[in-house]
This record gives C-alpha cells, structure tokens and sequence, in this order.
C-alpha cells in the first residue's frame, strides 16, 4: 500500500492540473476581468527637422536635435535624435497636443531654442543655424600693444553690425559675415 499511496498522489495531482487549465487559458482571454484596463496611448506625430547651415543652406551632419517636452511648468525629460547627411532627424513618439521645446546643438554654430505646439499629425520643421559671433566686450584688451583685434573677445571685433561706437576697422562699414570667425 505504501507503494502505491505516491502515485496515487502525484496522478491526482495531475487530474486536477490538466482539469483547471483550460480555466486559467479563459481568464487570461476575459477582457472583463478584474485586472487593469488597457489605455491605448494617444496618436503620435510625425516630426520631421531639417537643420541647415544659414549662411549656404547645405545641411549639417551629427547635430543634436532634442525635443523636450513640457507638461506645465516641467520637463518631462529629453528625446534626442541626431541628423543624418541630409540634415534631418525623425521622430515618431511625441503625443499630438503637447508642447515641446526644441534644443538644435551642433558643433561650430550657435545653440537653437524654441517651443512649439504639437497640432498635427505630421509636423516639418526647418532650423538654419548661424555661426557663432564673438562676445561683446567692455573691457579693454590691456596686454596687446596694437589694437589688431586678432584675439577671441576683444574690443576691437565688431558683432552682427549692431553695436554703438566706433568699430576699430579703418572706416570701412562693418559686415556680419566678415566679422564672425572661420569655421572649423
């Protein structure tokens, strides 16, 4: 009896698994369990940014191009793409209705910033990136002996044309092209 007592078990034990299962298949199938109801998430759009350079419209490669959105006073976090060769980067997981604000970073040009609202279903935007200009200084450059203005930041380089004063060039009218640096 003893030998028999086990099997017997274990054989029971197996009836009543085998019996249950179909049991356990249909409650996983019932959508009116008593589990957490499944929200599908809220349609996404189709973001495609250009980046480009400003002063030649040709595209720029590796820029960084983060979307953050905002959600009241808060950022809810950072997505960031990068630019392919031709220019563009791509998203697909930003809720239509949101509002994000887009960060351009590239290296050799001036960082871009700027909110939108996400309205549509597919949104393209086009960001043109401008080459650094120097700092505006009121300090004067006390270590050269010439006023040359071939140092980063010094008094004598002229900005985007804007400034009051005079611009340390012979007389000649300052342009914003020949005042920024090379690129890099």
């Amino acid at each position: 009896m003893r030998h028999r007592s086990p099997s017997r078990f274990c054989s029971l034990v197996i009836i009543l698994t085998l019996s249950s299962f179909p049991f356990l298949l249909r409650a996983q199938d019932d959508s009116s369990s008593h589990g957490r109801k499944y929200k599908a998430p809220p349609p996404s759009a189709h973001i495609e940014v250009t980046v480009l350079k400003d002063f030649n419209s040709k595209p720029i490669d590796q820029a960084h191009v983060i979307f953050h959105p905002i959600e009241g006073d808060k950022d809810k976090g950072a997505l960031e793409v990068k630019t392919n060769e031709d220019g563009k980067a791509i998203i697909d997981v930003i809720p239509v209705g949101d509002t994000v604000t887009l960060q351009v970073i590239a290296n050799g040009y001036q960082t871009y910033g700027q909110n939108y609202k996400i309205d549509k279903s597919e949104m393209s935007m086009e960001i043109r990136l401008k080459r650094p200009v120097p700092q505006y200084s009121t300090y004067k450059n006390s270590n050269s002996a010439s006023n040359s203005g071939s140092g980063s930041g010094s008094s004598n380089s002229s900005s985007s044309g804007n400034s009051s004063g005079s611009s340390g060039q012979s007389g000649s009218p300052s342009n914003s092209n020949q005042s920024q640096p090379a690129p890099k």
